[in-house]
């Protein structure tokens, strides 16, 4: 399988040039571990990708991943990094993020996802209460 169809491509190609907090489009996961990849963008160089990274030692970060090296991984028995053909998210990446943290892993449970993004947004407006110095 193609990790990336040419729809999702251009999409995180999208994403790649605008700035923002998107929400994922892909994941990634290793069908025989822990690791799992979360990407909202995808670099003009047509391989470098950016989202969230939990390679299952409990501290996911946020960072950069080439296409290619996940594509290159071989696994026993014959499998590879795979594509999540049903994963949808419906917040941005910084939620994610913000939850992992907490979780000591990426979770899609939808209580810690919405626990996060409460945060977040206590958080904001905190900020925006706050007068100048």
């Amino acid at each position: 399988m193609d990790l990336l169809t040419p729809a999702l491509r251009q999409r995180l190609l999208a994403n790649g040039t605008s700035p923002g907090d998107h929400v994922p489009l892909v994941k990634f996961f290793n069908p025989l571990g822990a690791a799992t990849w979360l990407i909202t963008e995808l670099d003009a160089d047509g391989d470098t990708l950016f989202g969230l990274a939990d390679l299952g030692f409990g501290c996911p970060e946020l960072g950069s991943v080439s296409l290619a090296e996940l594509a290159s991984v071989r696994l026993p028995l014959g499998f590879g990094i795979e594509r999540d053909l049903y994963f949808a998210a419906r917040h941005p990446l910084s939620v994610f993020a913000h939850a992992a943290r907490a979780q000591g892993h990426i979770t899609e449970n939808a209580d810690h996802l919405a626990h996060a993004a409460a945060a977040l947004a206590r958080e904001a407006a905190a900020g925006r209460n706050r007068s100048p110095p």
